[in-house]
């Protein structure tokens, strides 16, 4: 009996209004007939009352039939549906793991139980299980976000999400589409632009035998070199070659380090023909074009530090240098210093005004290479002054301006950088002397109103801080000072009949210039620096004069003395010298003192750390030529030359410096062996 009222309870369904209404319609009806049969004739009357009956009891009958057939569809529908939520959580390609408060396993699926490799997992922790994976599960819980990660394990790559509130790890096997993205990306584009450096130089003073062994020796090395990498070389000049290469090639040459460059120069240098290489190489763009045009921008920036160098570089990412092993080679020609004396009096011409800034806390070549090109422009009337606060200089700057100040012949060489400011117009002209980054020169504001109209001169390895278009470019790292490039550059103007370019006093201050950077011509000088310095004795400058100008007072000599007693050597022929951290030290000095350090038995590479500002320290790195202090500088953000570089670090103290820095000869040390 509950069996039948169990069934007889009405499904929901059928308790829609309108159905019951048609029911009870037909009842109703039935009752009625009955009743007026029985009126008109009582057998009659007696068979609708049958079928009355009939009816009622096959209404009642249908309804338990109905309702236990939908019951049990019901039963047998919920089953089916539990028992597919089961195989497909037990089935489906995804793996899943549940784990309690203390990462123990409650729970694994089986597809996610064939890769840990084991049957008895509940209740074991994640980490006893499989390490890997609960390095996995930490880093995801300390990210605190439920976003999908891709990470690697057990060979495989996954798309893992991680539930921590509800202690679930999904892992989706990821690592078929990721070998089809890994496979894409290694075999993207990458073009490279390759030069010989040094090779019409060379072949000037070579007979044609001697010449064509050596194209012979470079291309063969070349192509055996690309040919090793699976790469595809073609000669499109008798100095420059076009490079084409997959991402995954370009890698292994990286990790190599472009052995190619010291095989060259070694093996040239043997044969008393020292060539170097430099190349330029893009990657990473959809655009052919864009690589393209990258490439040439590397190569350029490679020739800009000297040569010898690798730069590798994707559009609007860091570049990575290689190289920069050799000092960089004097050019045998003046044509190029002639051809940029001429195109910068061009320039001149059409501008109204001049303006030349050096770097930030300018030195004697700074000034007098920027006083060099103030004259020249001068020459062709145009107003043009060096940009200087002359009430906050170095000493020896300071002793020049006075000097300068009283001479009869100085006319108003200096402006100070607020009155440039406001001085400056769209057809004006910046001129940068001595650097070439726009992180450190010396007026910020006047380079942000003229960076579409800028002119760089400078001797020191170009880095990524470049303008991105100069109108006119001098940059020779061969060179000993920037005084020296921009003497080369006066000796070519031609000033009308009995006027002179340089004052005395001027001539003086260039002199000193080249005196200061090449440190009285015992460091990176060449032929070209005598000549240099030849041509201002000739005009009036004084080497007794420049003695007096780079005189050292007796504070700032006792003060390099105390910092040089800090001298301690970190490695093996490198000398650290540390100053206070709760005083701050001239630059001048600390570069004077890793000078001195230099000049000591054993020493080949000096570095001086002290305090520039309350938060900035700086590096001044020098060396002999055999240690490359720049690679080492510009592992700390940067830069200058093989044998003279510097740095500065901002928030931290002089210690973590000096920490910071051995860390940097360790990197150097590992990638030189």
């Amino acid at each position: 009996m509950k069996d039948f009222l169990r069934k007889l309870e009405i499904p929901a369904f059928i308790k829609d209004p309108r159905l019951m209404a048609s029911v009870v319609i037909i009842l109703v009806l039935s009752l009625l007939g009955s009743i007026i049969g029985m009126i008109m004739n009582p057998l009659f009357g007696l068979a609708m009352v049958l079928i009355f009956i009939l009816t009622v009891a096959f209404t009642i009958y249908g309804t338990y039939i109905l309702a236990g057939n939908a019951n049990n569809f019901a039963v047998n529908l919920s089953y089916r549906i539990e028992r597919s939520e089961q195989e497909a959580m037990i089935k489906m390609p995804l793996g899943i793991l549940i784990y309690d408060a203390d990462h123990q396993i409650q729970w694994v699926n089986p597809y996610l139980q064939l890769y840990l490799k084991d049957n008895d997992l509940v209740g074991h922790t994640i980490e006893s299980v499989d390490p890997d994976l609960n390095k996995l599960l930490n880093g995801a819980i300390e990210a605190k976000t439920s976003e999908n990660h891709i990470v690697s394990w057990d060979n495989h790559r996954f798309e893992m999400v991680v539930q921590d509130n509800l202690g679930v790890i999904y892992l989706l096997d990821i690592t078929r589409y990721a070998k089809i993205e890994d496979k894409y990306k290694a075999e993207r584009l990458a073009i490279g632009q390759v030069f010989i450096d040094n090779y019409d130089e060379l072949s000037e003073a070579m007979h044609d035998q001697q010449l064509t062994s050596m194209s012979s020796y470079v291309q063969n090395t070349l192509s055996d070199y690309a040919k090793e990498f699976n790469s595809y070389l073609k000669r499109i000049d008798e100095d420059h070659f076009l490079l084409l290469t997959h991402k995954q090639d370009l890698d292994k040459m990286e990790k190599n380090k472009f052995s190619v460059l010291d095989k060259v120069r070694q093996e040239t240098s043997r044969n008393n023909t020292p060539l170097t290489l430099s190349i330029g190489i893009a990657f990473g763009s959809d655009s052919i074009t864009e690589i393209a045009d990258q490439a040439q921008s590397n190569l350029d920036l490679a020739l800009g530090r000297g040569g010898d160098h690798v730069v590798l570089r994707q559009p609007g990412k860091d570049a990575r240098f290689y190289g920069g092993k050799s000092n960089p080679m004097e050019k045998r020609t003046r044509v190029r210093a002639r051809m940029v004396s001429n195109a910068i009096s061009e320039l001149f011409k059409d501008a109204d005004r001049v303006f030349v800034v050096g770097h930030t806390r300018p030195d004697m070549d700074s000034v007098g290479s920027g006083i060099g090109v103030v004259k020249i422009a001068r020459l062709h009337k145009v107003k043009a002054n060096f940009v200087l606060d002359v009430n906050n200089t170095n000493y020896d700057v300071g002793r020049l301006v006075n000097r300068m100040q009283k001479s009869k012949d100085e006319n108003n060489i200096f402006v100070d950088p607020k009155v440039a400011l406001d001085e400056v117009t769209d057809k004006s002209i910046l001129v940068m002397v001595d650097h070439s980054k726009y992180s450190i020169t010396y007026s910020k504001e006047l380079y942000d109103r003229l960076k579409n109209r800028i002119i760089v001169i400078d001797h020191h390895r170009s880095g990524e801080e470049f303008p991105e278009n100069p109108m006119l470019t001098y940059v020779e790292p061969y060179a000993s000072s920037a005084s020296e490039l921009v003497t080369e550059m006066v000796e070519y103007q031609q000033p009308s009949s009995g006027k002179r370019v340089l004052t005395d006093i001027e001539a003086t201050a260039m002199l000193a210039g080249i005196t200061v950077d090449s440190k009285e011509f015992s460091l990176r000088t060449g032929t070209r620096t005598f000549d240099a310095a030849s041509y201002l004795r000739s005009i009036g400058a004084s080497s007794l004069e420049v003695s007096e100008l780079l005189k050292e007072d007796i504070s700032s000599f006792l003060e390099r003395t105390h910092l040089v007693a800090t001298i301690k050597m970190v490695r093996p022929k490198m000398a650290m010298l540390c100053g206070p951290d709760d005083k701050i030290v001239d630059p001048i000095i600390t570069a004077q003192a890793a000078d001195t350090a230099l000049e000591l038995e054993n020493v080949e590479a000096s570095f001086a750390i002290t305090r520039r500002s309350k938060d900035t320290i700086g590096i001044s790195a020098r060396s002999t030529g055999d240690i490359n202090v720049q690679i080492i500088m510009e592992k700390m953000g940067g830069g200058g030359h093989l044998s003279n570089a510097a740095t500065q670090i901002k928030g931290i103290t002089v210690q973590d410096a000096c920490a910071k820095l051995e860390q940097a000869i360790d990197a150097y040390e590992k990638e030189n062996n």
